[in-house]
């Protein structure tokens, strides 16, 4: 299938890489052209613009790092628009805000094109080896369109229904509720290592009982050793979903006090460590705050 790729950062590189193994004919775009390089050298095409990336494709997908990013790469002379012929599928990978996925679906509608929102859960390991979680909504007939190269990039795909912003919100509580496990782990660490036991103790107690868990397991050991250096998910990410969960949790009128917590974890972290941590590093914040 002829498909187009806009954004080559940790996951979306790892993500295109899958499709263009997959046997699909694939133009690239990134902001910084150099990150295409080791896609090119596979097979893929660079494209010089978002416009040329969408141009003449079947099916074009954007892994973008906020609502912003995504708006720049649509719009313009040269944008995503302006290439994706009529009937033509744009799928949005990236987190968004569920007023951005509303609005993004209209636009598309009215220019006769078709739009799915898509996001992932997993970090860039995990889109690597293709075993991301895939969460959809969109037309039924475009899920089926795209389902069989998003099982190409991940171990399960969820379909939510034909409005394409439900997958935004479902994304958002997701990542809310990996933020709170953490939050839990590392509170739990920071209290059994004042005590005397030390983290990976407690981790193998947990996991080994009650919370043999994909999630516990990959964030309790990078919790226990302390790896949040490369980030695989940067802190200012977690705290822009934070805030897009906020958005909606405000306008359906729904209190999330946990929320608060967590955004003002990410917050101290970022102003203590800076913007290139992991997100999980919350747990020095809960260490700095437990005189650890």
């Amino acid at each position: 299938m002829r498909i187009g790729f806009i954004g080559l950062g940790n996951m979306g590189a790892n993500i295109a890489a899958n499709l263009v193994r997959a046997g699909h004919e694939a133009a690239v775009w990134n902001r910084t052209a150099g990150k295409a390089r080791t896609l090119v050298d596979a097979g893929a095409t660079l494209a010089k613009s978002p416009k040329a990336a969408a141009t003449g494709r079947d099916i074009v997908f954007t892994m973008l790092a906020d609502d912003a990013a995504l708006d720049a790469v649509i719009a313009g002379d040269e944008g995503l628009l302006a290439g994706l012929r009529p009937a033509a599928l744009h799928v949005s990978l990236s987190t968004i805000a569920v007023a951005t996925a509303d609005r993004i679906a209209a636009t598309h509608l009215a220019l006769g094109q078709h739009f799915l929102c898509a996001p992932v859960f997993g970090r860039p390991a995990a889109a690597a080896a293709a075993k991301l979680f895939v969460v959809a909504a969109g037309d039924a007939a475009d899920f089926q369109a795209v389902n069989p190269l998003l099982g190409a990039i991940g171990q399960r795909v969820f379909y939510l229904g034909t409005t394409p912003s439900a997958a935004s919100l479902v994304k958002l509580c997701g990542n809310f509720m990996i933020l709170s496990a953490i939050e839990a782990m590392g509170e739990a660490m920071a209290l059994a290592e004042k005590g005397g036991v030390a983290k990976q103790q407690l981790l193998e107690v947990l996991t080994g009982s009650l919370f043999d868990a994909p999630l516990y397991r990959t964030y309790g050991a990078i919790l226990a050793e302390e790896r949040f250096r490369p980030a695989g998910f940067a802190a200012p990410l977690g705290l822009k979903d934070m805030r897009l969960a906020g958005q909606s949790a405000e306008a359906l009128r729904v209190p999330m006090p946990l929320l608060s917590v967590l955004r003002d974890h990410l917050l101290q972290v970022i102003a203590q460590e800076g913007e290139e941590i992991d997100w999980s590093a919350i747990a020095q914040a809960i260490n700095k705050n437990a005189g650890l």
